[in-house]
Order: structure tokens, then C-alpha cells, then sequence
């Protein structure tokens, strides 16, 4: 065969196939018409543009668009499924899914950008024209088989829920434990490497420094990636570096070492909150973050007790200080490697599509998830950016920060201040004198038992509701709370600074209540904010802690110069009538919060 009828052949063929091609074409726009056409017979909108809002409404708007998830909007398009709550409205439903996952992902901003751009599309290659219009993609997107699918997080069974939430947990008591285990041996450390109490205390504070910044990062990635692939590095970071500290030859490997243990290792700080409201719905997600803030506050409370003890035993001394941490951060490491699952939504959806392509061969089914590949330059400024604009844009997040943040820098504050009461002027030994602790743990827990009875509360608001979250009744043991938090100031105080005539059981009974005050505030800020932020929870709670942590790793730093300069009732005095001036907020809140929210990006109203 000559060149010339080889190559007439080929044409030929390839002619034909075109031909089918278009043929297969047509059919197949032919029948997205005829079911578009059934569809408008049941008065429900469905088009060909993937960009397009599919509901229950004659109004036509883009996925691109920051309307698609207008809060006011949603009820008219999709009521809460019956069994569901009130992600159900969205998972349920495909156009919803795809919409909430470009605003996650930052994808709405950036097809913008690239439909807005002056520069000349490329070319297919080959001389070939561009294809045809693929048909609406929303048929392929994969989502969840109604509120009681199996694969859907809330509907684990309740032992694999609990055995995550201790996995997420345990990492979170490690490194809380992390951040005051190590203050107990600061005068050691005064004395081997002949530094201040100011330097020495950096160890806590740049502990804590590590805590603000990490989450910044940690928390969106966690959106982006899922909650495991976040917690199993973070927790395998935490440990090599709370061993480096234990094994450091001079104080800057130490100072270095403590602040990358507590930048790497706080994604539970934030993912730990995430990966409940993953697990539990709204009824049950308090109780679960009621048990959670225990267990964070816990570990700053036993951490002093455990940790003077152990600098304190001539054959241990400060590094086991690290040691220990660092033992249990490797029991977390293993069980979050091994037990954990991933319990993101949207990355349990992008894992299923990939099952279904994988079986079916068919490569158009996708996960609205993955619709959209990032560039690292990308994920920077559009995600991991977010927490830090959602803390200054938006007001209900900025404003119930800074309360929030408040009462934690009061709690490393207390590190300082207990040892000063009952070392100082009691004349406890160290170890003995941290025992006040206990109270303050106690008081903690019943804080949580109480917020765990208010839940009672909230339930029957939300069915007041219709079944949607009421975020604002939360709120209430914040108002209790911050009456307790600053009468237990006051005692713990001025009961503290007169130790000749005062009972030590006095200023015992008096950081019991500060305990109870703390849990009950600090509780419903995170409550509140999970509700409030639903689904950029992550990003809320990473923006929280950023400002939160910054004020813990601050407060050690002037701690001991202001209580020995002010003494310790005036000191005391101080930081009450703060406390005093902060407990309009919960109520102001209460009152106007759902005002705010209307007027959010990023809250939801529903």
C-alpha cells in the first residue's frame, strides 16, 4: 500500500470515529434534554452549566458565586432530612456539596480569578479544536446515601467513636501536659545553665508561642487534607522533639527544641475539637467538647503536681520532665497512626469516589472535594491564610477571642501564682505545694458535669428550632461562669496573701472556684464557635487559639514580677476587675450574636 492510500485510510477511519464520536454526542445531550425536560415537568431546576445552583427555586446562581451558601437562603432549598441534622442539608445534596467545598477550598475565588484573566486560552495540542460542552457533572459527584449512611461519620458505631475521640484526646492531654510540666523545673534550670527566671520561663512561654502559631497551619490543612493525615506527623513531631529537649546539651537546643514541640504538636489543640463535630451531631458534639476541655485543662492542672514531684526525685530531675511527655505523646503517636480513622466528610467522599472509579471504570465520578487541585502558593493564601483573616473580620470570632483568651493566659498565669502562694508563703515543699491544683481540677470537673447538664437545655432549644443549632444557647453557663471566675480571683488572693492568719484550705477552696468559672467560660467559647463556624470550624478554632495561646505564652513572662511587685492580693485585685469588666460579654452575645452572624461570610444562620 502507497503512502498516499495509507494515509487516505487513516483519514478515513479517523473520520468515522469522529462521526460516532458526534453521534454519541448528540445522543447524549439528547437525553441530558429529555431528563432536563422531565425534570422541569416536576418543577425542579436542573441545567447544563456544572456551575449552576440546583434546588428547589426558579432563581439561577453560580457556583462561583458567595451567594450559594447565603444562610437565609438554604431553608427554601433543602429542609433538614428527616434522621439528620444540620449537615445533612448539605451533604444530602449534591449542588450544596460542591458549593461548600469550593468556598472550603478557596476554589470559588480562584475559577474567578481564572475566568477574569486577559491571557489567551492554550491550545489542545495537536492542531485538534477545543471539545465540545460536557454535560452538568453534578449527576457523577458522589455524596452521602441520606443522614444514616453507614460511611457517614455520626452513624459509627459508639466504640469507634469513642476510641477516636481518645486517640485525638490523648494527643491533646500530651501536649497540654507538655506546656506546664516543664515550668516545674525552671530552678534547676536557673542553676545549671546560670540563666533568670525571665529566661527560664521561656521554656513555658515559647512552648506556648509554638501552640499559637502551628494551629494557623494545622487547622486548614485539616480542612484541605483530612484530620489524620494532620494528626499522625504532628504527633510523631511532638515526640522527637519532646526527647531532643530531654537530651539537650545547652539551654539554646533547649529554648529551640521546646518551641518546635509545641508548633508541630498542636494540631490536636484544634483537629481534636474538628474531628468531634466530624464524629457527633449537635445534640451530642457538647457533651463530647465538654469532655475534651476536661481533659485540655486537666493536663496543665496535673502537669505541676506530676512534674514537681519529678524534679524534685534526685534520680529523675528536670529532663524527665520531657521524658514523660515525650512517653506519652508516643502512646498517642500509635493510636493515631493505627486507630484513627479519617473522619473529614468531605475526604471520606473524595476516598469513596475514588473506590467507585476504581470498580466502575468510570472516571467522571468525583467528589466535589477534589474538583479542584491547589498549588502550595495557592493553599498559603487562600487556606491557610483564613484563620487569621476569619480572627480580624469577623467580630463574633474576634470578640469572644479575646475573652477566651484571657482566661487562658489566667491559667498559666496560676502556674506561677499557686507555687507563690503555698511554696512562697505556706512553706509547702515542691510537689506538696502544687497539691492546690487538685482543687482547681476539681473544680474544673464539675464545671464540666455542669455544662454536660446544660446540654439538657440547648437540646431543647435546638427542637424548639426545628432541629437546627440556636449557637447563642451556649451562652448561658459563660454567664454563670464568669461571676464564679472572678469571685475565685478575689479569694484565692487576698485569702493567699495573709497565710499567717488564713487557713490553707481557704485559698484551696478558692482556685476550686476559679476551676469551676474557667471550664464554664472557656466550654461554650468553643461550643459557640463550632457552632457559629460550622463547617470552617477548623479555621475558627485555629484562629481562636492563635490569639488564646499568645496571651498563655505572654502572661508567665510578667507573672512572678507582677505578683512580687503588687503583692499577691492586689495583683489579685487587678486581674479580678478585669475579669469583672468581661462578664458583659456573654450577655451582650446572647442578645446580639445571631444579629452578627446574619452579617458573616463565613458563620451560618440556619
Amino acid at each position: 500500500m502507497s503512502h498516499e492510500q495509507e494515509n487516505s485510510t487513516v483519514a478515513a477511519v479517523a473520520d468515522n470515529v469522529a462521526d460516532v464520536h458526534d453521534e454519541q454526542q448528540e445522543q447524549h445531550f439528547d437525553h441530558t434534554n429529555s431528563s432536563q425536560k422531565d425534570d422541569d415537568s416536576s418543577d425542579e431546576l436542573t441545567t447544563t452549566n456544572p456551575d449552576t445552583f440546583v434546588g428547589n427555586s426558579s432563581t439561577h446562581r453560580t457556583g462561583t458565586d458567595d451567594e450559594d451558601l447565603e444562610k437565609n437562603d438554604i431553608e427554601q432549598y433543602d429542609p433538614i432530612p428527616e434522621g439528620g441534622d444540620e449537615l445533612s442539608r448539605y451533604e444530602s445534596n449534591a449542588q450544596l456539596s460542591r458549593s461548600l467545598s469550593r468556598k472550603l477550598t478557596g476554589a470559588d475565588k480562584l475559577i474567578e480569578e481564572a475566568n477574569n484573566t486577559d491571557e489567551p486560552l492554550p491550545k489542545m495540542g495537536g492542531d485538534r479544536p477545543y471539545p465540545p460542552a460536557l454535560p452538568d457533572r453534578s449527576p457523577y459527584a458522589v455524596q452521602f446515601d441520606g443522614p444514616l449512611d453507614p460511611l457517614h461519620p455520626h452513624n459509627y458505631p459508639l466504640w469507634k467513636k469513642i476510641l477516636f475521640t481518645a486517640s485525638v484526646g490523648l494527643a491533646a492531654l500530651s501536649v497540654s501536659m507538655g506546656s506546664a510540666f516543664f515550668a516545674e523545673g525552671q530552678e534547676q534550670l536557673m542553676e545549671i545553665y546560670h540563666i533568670g527566671s525571665t529566661t527560664a520561663t521561656l521554656g513555658t512561654s515559647l512552648f506556648v508561642f509554638g501552640f499559637a502559631s502551628g494551629p494557623v497551619i494545622w487547622g486548614p490543612l485539616s480542612e484541605l487534607f483530612g484530620r489524620k493525615v494532620v494528626m499522625v506527623p504532628s504527633t510523631f513531631g511532638y515526640v522527637c522533639f519532646s526527647f531532643a529537649v530531654a537530651t539537650a546539651k545547652d539551654i539554646q537546643t533547649i529554648m529551640i527544641c521546646r518551641f518546635f514541640a509545641g508548633f508541630i504538636g498542636a494540631a490536636a489543640i484544634v483537629v481534636a475539637p474538628a474531628v468531634m463535630a466530624d464524629l457527633y451531631s449537635a445534640k451530642a458534639r457538647g457533651t463530647a467538647v465538654a469532655v475534651f476541655a476536661m481533659v485540655l485543662f486537666g493536663g496543665p492542672m496535673l502537669a505541676p503536681i506530676l512534674g514537681g514531684f519529678t524534679v524534685k526525685n534526685s534520680s529523675l530531675g528536670w529532663r524527665w520532665t520531657s521524658y514523660f511527655c515525650g512517653l506519652i505523646g508516643v502512646l498517642s503517636f500509635l493510636m493515631n497512626t493505627f486507630i484513627l480513622e479519617e473522619t473529614h466528610h468531605s475526604i471520606i467522599l473524595v476516598q469513596k469516589a475514588e473506590n467507585l472509579r476504581r470498580r466502575t471504570g468510570n472516571w467522571g465520578i468525583f467528589a466535589p472535594h477534589e474538583e479542584v487541585s491547589l498549588s502550595f502558593k495557592e493553599i498559603v493564601e487562600k487556606n491557610i491564610s483564613r484563620p487569621l483573616v476569619m480572627l480580624i473580620t469577623e467580630p463574633i470570632l474576634l470578640l469572644i477571642t479575646i475573652y477566651n483568651a484571657f482566661i487562658y493566659g489566667m491559667l498559666y498565669l496560676f502556674l506561677t501564682a499557686i507555687p507563690l502562694i503555698f511554696i512562697g508563703n505556706y512553706h509547702f515543699s515542691q510537689g506538696v505545694g502544687e497539691l492546690p491544683y487538685l482543687s482547681m481540677l476539681i473544680g474544673i470537673s464539675f464545671g464540666g458535669f455542669t455544662i454536660i447538664y446544660f446540654e439538657k437545655r440547648y437540646n431543647l432549644a435546638m427542637d424548639n428550632n426545628g432541629g437546627k443549632p440556636v449557637p447563642e444557647e451556649r451562652l448561658p453557663p459563660m454567664m454563670v461562669g464568669s461571676f464564679f471566675f472572678a469571685a475565685g480571683i478575689f479569694w484565692l488572693g487576698w485569702a493567699g496573701d495573709y497565710a499567717d492568719k488564713v487557713h490553707w484550705i481557704v485559698p484551696t477552696l478558692g482556685a476550686g472556684f476559679i476551676g469551676y468559672g474557667l471550664i464554664l467560660i472557656f466550654l461554650p467559647c468553643l461550643n459557640y464557635i463550632i457552632d457559629c463556624y460550622l463547617f470552617f470550624a477548623a479555621s475558627a478554632l485555629a484562629g481562636n487559639t492563635f490569639l488564646r495561646s499568645a496571651f498563655g505564652a505572654v502572661f508567665p513572662l510578667f507573672a512572678r514580677q507582677m505578683f512580687d511587685a503588687m503583692t499577691i492580693k492586689w495583683a489579685s485585685t487587678l486581674l479580678g476587675c478585669v475579669a469583672i469588666a468581661m462578664i458583659p460579654v456573654p450577655f451582650l452575645f446572647y442578645k446580639y450574636g445571631r444579629g452578627l452572624r446574619d452579617k458573616s461570610k463565613f458563620a451560618f444562620v440556619l
